[in-house]
């Protein structure tokens, strides 16, 4: 981003199109995916097991899969993270990507694990 105002960040952040805001999606790689891998951060994508390292007591620490990716709001929801509705219903609760680490990837997809590695020998 090319701009240092908040109001100017938040405004491209809000009107950025849908592939852009995809790679807002990415978190930290845990120490063993990173030394792997050779890189800091990757997409989050669903099936990744994620651990929540920021947030609140009742979220923090938590381990588990991703359910599902809300790319229009940069939060995912993950198994296990659940808040109580007024009427007493459970619904996911959604958590921001940059409160995650990855400590296993959804290696379902060739390409992904593909381009990881193509990053890792292009730093040598």
């Amino acid at each position: 981003m090319a701009s240092s105002k908040a109001r100017t960040q938040r405004k491209s952040q809000a009107n950025a199109p849908t592939h852009v805001k995809r790679r807002m999606l990415s978190a930290h790689l845990s120490d063993e995916l990173r030394g792997q891998y050779g890189v800091r951060t990757a997409r989050v994508c669903k099936g990744d097991t994620v651990a929540v390292i920021r947030g609140d007591e009742d979220v923090r620490g938590t381990e588990g899969k991703v359910l599902e990716i809300f790319t229009n709001t940069g939060r995912v929801s993950v198994e296990g993270i659940t808040i109580n509705q007024a009427d007493g219903t459970a619904t996911v609760r959604p958590v921001h990507a940059s409160n995650l680490i990855i400590t296993k990837l959804n290696t379902e997809d060739q390409w992904r694990t593909d381009s990881l590695l193509r990053k890792k020998e292009a730093k040598g």
